[in-house]
């Protein structure tokens, strides 16, 4: 089956979003386009498989980590997350 594709422009993009990303989200690809120049396109994100806690317990536990499934848990989850943190740098803009 042939994708679905919206060719429309930067200004009918803007006027209309919300109308656009239903299309989107129904399957359809935009291309946004300003002078015949495509600026963007927008795709229906991909549904990524989640991880079993098993796994991710089994992971754990490969690298060493202590944590249990107790009371206790979510705070060691939240130490583990955030001893783990990478500062943001978003890309400089020309």
């Amino acid at each position: 089956m042939e994708k679905e594709v919206i060719h429309i422009s930067e200004a009918e993009a803007i006027g209309d979003f919300k109308s656009l990303l239903a299309r989107v989200k129904d399957g359809w690809e935009a291309v946004i386009e300003t002078n015949g120049r495509v600026v963007a396109v927008i795709t229906p994100a991909t549904q990524r498989p989640g991880r079993l806690l098993s796994h991710s317990l089994g992971l754990a536990d490969a690298h060493g980590c202590p944590a249990t499934l107790d009371g206790k848990f979510s705070s060691d989850l939240e130490q583990v997350i955030n001893s783990h943190r990478e500062p943001l740098t978003p890309p400089s803009w020309e």
